[in-house]
């Protein structure tokens, strides 16, 4: 986690701090899950538009003489698929048993990661049940602030500029994208309010012309009878 500038306290700049707070705890997931033989497991990340993405996994088999989770086999592998709010897939590839897919998001919204292995065409896995540990990276988390510092000869200050510089990047992004969602939410409360008055405009409609009818449907039977 990054260190801010001392000067600038969480009293002094509440708003920076929790921010930054929210992107450090939001921006990076680790987990790890179970899956069976032919099982698919699904994520949904709300990812803000033109922004990185890396995921690190590794795979575990269950072994039964150790009654423990092992390291997989090579030739067990895991396929990644990446779809984008649209539901137009993004990355679709199928890795080994541990690797790395890396992908950027062009559109905003809510992505779709899936993760599958290969294991129909693997004996070994004899319908047992696989550990996936999964690392989602987004946004400046992505970046790997020794490797630059090494590459383009920063120093300390210089570095700590690069990352509160693309922390305030990251958090523009989520900006916008809070923004965006906030115009389809009122976009949609609209449209949802519009149907409304239109169904009571029509509700009330067919209240006065069924009134009609009544009137002159009675005033007819009133007639033939010779009551008025």
């Amino acid at each position: 986690m990054t260190a801010l500038d001392p000067a600038c306290g969480p009293s002094r700049c509440p708003l920076l701090y929790l921010l930054v707070l929210l992107l450090q705890l939001g921006l990076s997931r680790g987990l790890y899950f179970h899956i069976g033989e032919t099982e698919k497991r699904c994520f949904i990340e709300e990812i803000p538009d033109e922004t990185m993405v890396i995921g690190n996994y590794k795979t575990q088999l269950w072994d039964k003489q150790s009654e423990t989770y092992l390291p997989s086999t090579p030739g067990l592998g895991m396929h990644v698929e990446v779809k984008d709010p649209d539901g137009k897939p993004i990355l679709s590839r199928q890795y080994g048993s541990e690797g790395r897919f890396i992908f950027t998001s062009h559109t905003p919204g809510e992505h779709q990661i899936c993760l599958h292995s290969n294991s129909t065409r693997m004996t070994l896995f004899a319908g047992g049940k696989l550990r996936v540990h999964l690392d989602i990276q987004i946004g400046e988390h992505t970046n790997n602030y020794p490797e630059i510092a090494a590459k383009d000869k920063l120093t300390e200050l210089q570095l700590r500029v690069r990352q509160l510089l693309d922390q305030v990047e990251q958090i523009q992004k989520e900006q916008n994208y809070q923004r965006y969602r906030e115009e389809r939410f009122r976009l949609t409360s609209e449209s949802t309010n519009q149907r409304v008055l239109w169904w009571s405009v029509a509700q009330t409609l067919i209240l006065i012309l069924t009134g009609i009818w009544q009137m002159r449907h009675l005033k007819s039977f009133f007639e033939a009878k010779k009551l008025v």
